[in-house]
């Protein structure tokens, strides 16, 4: 029995050249600008798909302030932190992140990320390769999470 043939368009080594920056992976917009709040992200997508194995391991990078959209999905998300320090909100509860930890966000459970005031926050993200859209909270939900004196002061930044 033959091995199966790889397509050469998937590299078998990807080389990071510097933090969250591998060779021959551009950056990509985080998403289209007005579609949704966020501050100073951008991802590269490293592994999409390849070979059957149907996941898609994305590294994401935001700059020092800076915060992704808080959002839900019906997918699971795995992040392994690599450089950087933030805090992520996940449903209501925030946790302080450092390189090497893993945080697990579950399906249709309200996330988001934040960078350090002073530090860049690099990670990884695991997501299956074929996914829901992003839901953005509605105005009752977002008021129903800002009830929580500490998950308002994380969404405003504090």
């Amino acid at each position: 029995m033959s091995a199966p043939k790889v397509p050469r368009e998937t590299p078998f080594l990807r080389r990071e050249v510097a933090p969250c920056d591998w060779e021959g992976v551009p950056a990509r917009p985080y998403k289209a600008a007005g579609e949704a709040d966020f501050r100073d992200v951008t991802r590269r997508v490293l592994f999409d798909a390849p070979w059957g194995l149907l996941c898609q391991v994305r590294c994401f990078t935001i700059g020092a302030g800076g915060y992704t959209t808080l959002e839900r999905h019906r997918h699971v998300h795995a992040v392994i932190v690599l450089e950087g320090r933030g805090r992520v909100l996940v449903g209501r509860e925030i946790f302080d992140v450092a390189p090497r930890d893993l945080v697990a966000i579950p399906p249709d459970t309200w996330h988001q990320l934040r960078a350090a005031p002073d530090a860049p926050l690099s990670f990884l993200c695991i997501v299956d390769a074929e996914r829901d859209r992003p839901v953005l909270p509605t105005p009752e939900e977002l008021a129903g999470l800002r009830q929580d004196p500490v998950v308002r002061a994380f969404l405003d930044g504090e």
